[in-house]
């Protein structure tokens, strides 16, 4: 197999070594129902809280708070959709601008139901000001939904803060972080942050596609998504994947030390954002204090998807936006006022702990290239 260079990790990760000997291990010793109540059974329940046991530390949360779902999508659903049954309707709901879609869609069907949604607002570095967030939260605000990390632009939004005002201006409301950018990335500890509900995902961090987390804050009210069985406390019926636990435990135990990957992430981010920036076509459309793991830019008049299948024929592989967009034109650089001529012509790059400057090169050559070859499109 040719040597590829692969450069759209916030789509999804290559399984680490350790998440898929954990996988392995699961098929072969704890594959009872954990369930039943016979020793296989016990065998399963005991890797599944193991696991558990490890997120929370992890998050600084108790192991009772730690619910598995299916992954980001499921957890965010699950977050904003127990208002269904909270009796609320024509409640307010303030997410902003620049939600994954498994919030805006999830989000809209609240509007349906007859909730009030406002969407925040977010500056031209893709982030939301406090000062919005504060004028918007109203006596009637039952839920604020804001990601910890944008997908496509990697801006940092700041929802520790955001969580600390919400529940001091309107402490019955419920705060939501879909922090699926965010973990294993950054510092998430909960014990000192007032998140009610928090999504994760394993795909996201070298783990399995099919499994993620939800943390839902002790005392926290949550009408379940999935019912039936009973798993999860009742909270996720159906019975727990206990392979696709364990390789997301398998990630979690295979990460670096955060701080010291952030520096590592940074030096590559800066250097790649270096080198772009050198070339006359390209502009960079991330905020200059984005997380390290996410570089948007744009190569003006080049169609995004010309130059993402130019680069995959040279073995490069990049998004033209959130693979979740199957791409379409980006909401998030929309609502950070970028021209049309430069969201038609956008690439995320996302970046892992197994790429290198030299793949950097590589790219910044691959694009030169293109940009010499390839004839200009009238966007």
């Amino acid at each position: 197999m040719k040597h590829i260079i692969y450069l759209d990790n916030s789509s999804t990760t290559k399984p680490c070594p350790e998440a898929i000997e954990e996988m392995n291990g699961a098929l072969q010793t704890a594959w009872g129902n954990p369930s039943s109540l016979h020793s296989l059974g016990f065998e399963a329940e005991r890797s599944v809280e193991e696991a558990r046991e490890g997120f929370a530390r992890f998050l600084g949360a108790r192991a009772d708070e730690i619910v598995f779902t299916s992954g980001g999508t499921e957890s965010n659903n699950t977050a904003l959709l127990t208002l269904l049954s909270s009796k609320k309707r024509g409640g307010r709901v303030l997410i902003t601008a620049v939600e994954h879609p498994s919030v805006l869609e999830t989000a809209a069907r609240l509007e349906v139901e007859g909730f009030e949604v406002v969407l925040l607002p977010v500056g031209k570095n893709g982030s939301v000001l406090l000062d919005t967030l504060e004028n918007a939260l109203t006596d009637n605000t039952v839920l604020v939904s804001m990601m910890a990390v944008n997908n496509e632009t990697g801006a940092v939004i700041p929802f520790k803060e955001a969580a600390a005002l919400v529940k001091r201006k309107q402490p019955r409301a419920l705060f939501h972080c879909d922090a699926v950018q965010a973990f294993g990335k950054i510092p998430l500890s909960l014990k000192q942050c007032p998140v009610d509900l928090l999504s994760a995902s394993a795909h996201k961090i070298h783990g399995p596609k099919g499994i993620g987390l939800l943390y839902v804050r002790k005392g926290t009210t949550l009408h379940p998504l999935l019912t039936g069985g009973g798993q999860e406390r009742g909270l996720r019926s159906g019975t727990e994947s206990v392979p696709l636990i364990r390789g997301f435990y398998g990630a979690l135990q295979a990460l670096p030390p955060l701080e010291r990957q952030l520096d590592c992430q940074r030096e590559l981010w800066s250097f790649a954002r270096e080198q772009l920036s050198k070339m006359e076509s390209v502009v960079i459309n991330s905020p200059d204090d984005a997380l390290p793991y996410i570089l948007n830019i744009s190569v003006k008049g080049y169609r995004s998807e010309t130059l993402l299948h130019f680069l995959e024929s040279r073995g490069i592989y990049v998004s033209s936006g959130s693979a979740c967009a199957k791409g379409a034109g980006s909401h998030v650089l929309s609502a950070m006022g970028l021209k049309r001529e430069l969201i038609d012509s956008a690439l995320r790059l996302s970046f892992s702990r197994g790429n290198t400057k030299e793949e950097i090169r590589c790219l910044c050559e691959a694009l030169s290239a293109a940009v010499t070859t390839i004839r200009k499109a009238k966007i």
